[in-house]
C-alpha cells in the first residue's frame, strides 16, 4: 500500500503563539522515528478504550491522526480502517506496520489536514481521533468536520488532554504551553470549549466522558450524531430556503 498526499483548503490566520500546520507536521515527523517508544506505553489504555468504544460500532473507521499506525492491528479485523495523518514520515511508518501485519482490513493511509477531510459526507460509521484534538490550529473546525463525515448514528470519539480550570495545574500549564506548541500540542485546552462546540452542532450529542491516565489528565469523550436531529435541521434549512 501507498500512502496518498491530499490537498485541502487553506486554513484560518493564526495569532502569535498559536499551533501552525507547518509546525505541527515537522514536529511530529521529528517524533515519528521514537513515537512509539516513548508514547506507546504512556498511552496505551486510552488507545485501547477508544478502540473498543470504536468496535462496539464497528463498519467503516476513520483513525484522524493515525500516526505511525500504532492503533491499526488491534482492531477486529471486520472493521474496515482508513488512517490520515498530517505528517508524511508518521504515515511511512504506518505504511511499513500495515504492510509487515498483513493489515487487510486497512482500506487506505492518506497525509491530510484534519480540520478539511477530503471526504464526501457521511462516509464512516466511526471517527477515531486519539490524542489528536490539542494538536490541531482550530479543533472546532476539525471537530466540525468529524461530524460531516461522520454517518448519521455513529460517534466521534476521542481521547484528548483536559486543560485545567483552576489551581496549580493550570498555572503550570500556561507557563509550559509555549514550550509544548514547539513539540506540536497545546496544554491549555478546558472542557468548556467541547461542551460549546456540542452545543452549538444541533445533530450532536455527548455520549460520555471518561477520565484516562495518566494521572487522569486524559479523558475518552464520545459523541453521537443523532438521525432525528440531523433530518430536523435539514429540514429547517430547506424551509428557510422556500
Amino acid at each position: 500500500m501507498m500512502f496518498a498526499v491530499v490537498g485541502g483548503k487553506d486554513g484560518r490566520a493564526l495569532g502569535a503563539g498559536e499551533l501552525d500546520k507547518d509546525t505541527i507536521a515537522k514536529a511530529y515527523g521529528r517524533w515519528a522515528p521514537v513515537y512509539d517508544l516513548v508514547f506507546g506505553a504512556v498511552f496505551d489504555q486510552g488507545r485501547r478504550a477508544a478502540i473498543a468504544a470504536a468496535e462496539r460500532i464497528g463498519g467503516r473507521i476513520l483513525e484522524v491522526g493515525v500516526g505511525t499506525g500504532i492503533s491499526l492491528p488491534d482492531y477486529d479485523r471486520k472493521c474496515r480502517l482508513f488512517g490520515v495523518d498530517i505528517s508524511e514520515g508518521m504515515l511511512r511508518k504506518a505504511e511499513e506496520r500495515v504492510s509487515e501485519l498483513g493489515l487487510s482490513n486497512v482500506e487506505g493511509l492518506a497525509v491530510m489536514d484534519a480540520e478539511n477531510l477530503s471526504f464526501p459526507d457521511a462516509s464512516f460509521d466511526v471517527i477515531v481521533a486519539q490524542y489528536v484534538i490539542t494538536t490541531v490550529p482550530n479543533p472546532e473546525a476539525a471537530l466540525n468536520e468529524f461530524a460531516r463525515v461522520l454517518k448519521s448514528g455513529g460517534e466521534i470519539i476521542l481521547v484528548s488532554r483536559i486543560g485545567a480550570e483552576a489551581g496549580l495545574r493550570r498555572t503550570l500549564e500556561h507557563w509550559f504551553a509555549p514550550a509544548a506548541r514547539r513539540l506540536g500540542w497545546r496544554t491549555e485546552f478546558a472542557w468548556g470549549r467541547y461542551v460549546s462546540w456540542a452545543q452549538a452542532t444541533p445533530q450532536i450529542r455527548l455520549i460520555e466522558r471518561r477520565a484516562m491516565p495518566p494521572l487522569g489528565h486524559f479523558s475518552l469523550i464520545r459523541f453521537g450524531k443523532d438521525a432525528v436531529a440531523e433530518a430536523a435541521a435539514s429540514s429547517r434549512i430547506t424551509s428557510s430556503r422556500a
